[in-house]
């Protein structure tokens, strides 16, 4: 193994949960060889932001220009406009200062790939980009072939076949509603349409592209992108107790924009059978109706099993009335609410024998890893591209569908969840999680795909600063 001598790595993060936690997993695993790791993040306040266990990472606060500006009050454009520029200017002078000090200056900067104008920051200083993307391949690719003009917007779907894409193969799997949302319906987020699109902007000044996946889950992707890029898988991203046990204290993620209400949900799970829990979270950013909390609610009463549902104090006014009482949530024996959990105790909790979700590409993954079957009900962004490769592809999870008015009703969670939990269907699908998770383990074990990806990330650096 290359020594790594006080080799200086900056890495800067996109400051939401989803955009955090892989970013801050992987430089982990940089600074267990020996690299000195400086984790950046852009916020107006430190007080919103949960440092519980960064290990030998430094973490540090770089402005975002929201201190005195009222974010809420702006578009969505001008949002990311200030942003842009903001955190351009915060972290130039960040590097500058820390160049002319003492202490060995970093000459790589990973970022994240949403925020493609940061390596054109680093490379005004003389740095080396590595661009890090938090979704999948094969939405990476979508996106990728929408900017190249390959795939032309708004989607049309041809007559009599119904998919979009073809190449490669595997792709012939997604319908136009199983497109992510900001290319699906080009019209309804065209500043964030502009950031995804962004992402390929600048693809070929990177010396490294990084990919939060591991090469036998994308299998084909990764070959058919590895043909036109050089690109390295290097995930699952998930602390390392819950994967190869070689990162000693890599209990969590270690930074949290929400608090957990861990002590109660584990005193809770730890009441109940094995694998008679459904655990229901919609993530960080995903949002739902009232109609349609309102239908959740009545599924999660009416099926056989017990529920832990998270439910982010911005939903809760959504929930139905004496929806305490109606859900058994008053003595906690059918279930419980909590406004955030960590959930990879959850998951990895032996009571827990199924996962609600909006299908996250972190979420996917981490239910991927811990062998947990899904039942998949996607909102925006990559969530629908995410759930039509869990049902279809990966066949680890059923999918709900949504009535003419885009309703999940109570009946048809019910009937999925009930499926999962006692069904033929769900003893195929527990299989094929158990199997999918101990592929996961392998490829972040040592000798890995992704571990070895690592390394020579790793032994590039090395090469590059000595």
């Amino acid at each position: 193994m290359y020594p790594a001598n006080g080799i200086h790595v900056l890495v800067l993060a996109h400051p939401v949960q989803g955009h955090i936690n892989p970013v801050l997993q992987f430089s982990k695993r940089l600074a267990s060889k020996g690299l000195k790791v400086t984790f950046l993040i852009p916020i107006s306040t430190r007080k919103s932001l949960n440092l519980v266990n960064a290990g030998s990472i430094r973490v540090e606060y770089i402005s975002d220009g929201f201190d005195n500006v009222e974010a809420d009050k702006l578009i969505t454009d001008e949002y990311l406009d200030h942003f842009r520029l903001s955190v351009s200017r915060s972290l130039s002078n960040f590097i500058q200062k820390h160049q002319c000090c003492k202490e060995s200056p970093a000459k790589v900067l990973i970022f994240d790939s949403i925020d493609s104008w940061v390596l054109d920051v680093a490379m005004e200083h003389g740095m080396h980009g590595a661009s890090f993307f938090t979704q999948s391949c094969v939405v990476s690719w979508i996106y990728y072939l929408v900017h190249h003009g390959t795939v032309k917007l708004p989607l049309k779907v041809v007559e009599g076949q119904g998919c979009v894409l073809s190449d490669p193969p595997l792709m012939s799997v997604l319908r136009l509603n199983d497109f992510p949302s900001f290319v699906a319906d080009v019209h309804k987020y065209p500043a964030i349409l502009k950031i995804v699109l962004g992402q390929f902007s600048n693809i070929q000044k990177a010396k490294w592209l990084l990919f939060n996946t591991f090469t036998e889950l994308e299998y084909e992707l990764v070959n058919w992108m590895g043909n036109q890029w050089s690109m390295m898988t290097v995930g699952p991203t998930i602390p390392s107790v819950y994967m190869d046990k070689r990162l000693e204290d890599d209990i969590d993620y270690g930074l949290s924009l929400f608090k957990p209400e861990a002590e109660a949900c584990l005193r809770w799970l730890d009441s109940k059978p094995p694998r008679s829990t459904v655990y229901v979270s919609f993530g960080s950013l995903a949002s739902l109706g009232e109609d349609q909390m309102a239908e959740l609610a009545s599924g999660l009463r009416s099926m056989k099993s017990h529920f832990l549902w998270v439910v982010r104090e911005s939903e809760e006014k959504k929930l139905p009335s004496n929806f305490m009482q109606e859900l058994g949530l008053d003595d906690g024996k059918k279930g419980l609410m909590v406004r955030w959990c960590d959930q990879l105790q959850v998951l990895s909790h032996g009571s827990v024998g199924c996962f609600m979700t909006h299908c996250g590409w972190n979420s996917t993954l981490e239910a991927l890893s811990l062998g947990v079957p899904m039942v998949v009900m996607p909102q925006w962004s990559d969530q629908p591209t995410n759930a039509t490769f869990i049902v279809e592809v990966w066949k680890v999870g059923l999918r709900v569908r949504a009535n003419e008015q885009g309703v999940v009703i109570g009946e048809e969670i019910e009937s999925c969840v009930n499926e999962i939990m006692d069904g033929e269907k769900g003893k195929e699908i527990r299989e094929n999680s158990s199997r999918w998770k101990e592929i996961a383990k392998r490829a972040v074990g040592e000798g890995g795909c992704s571990d070895k990806n690592i390394q020579e990330f790793f032994s590039n650096i090395v090469d590059l600063c000595t």
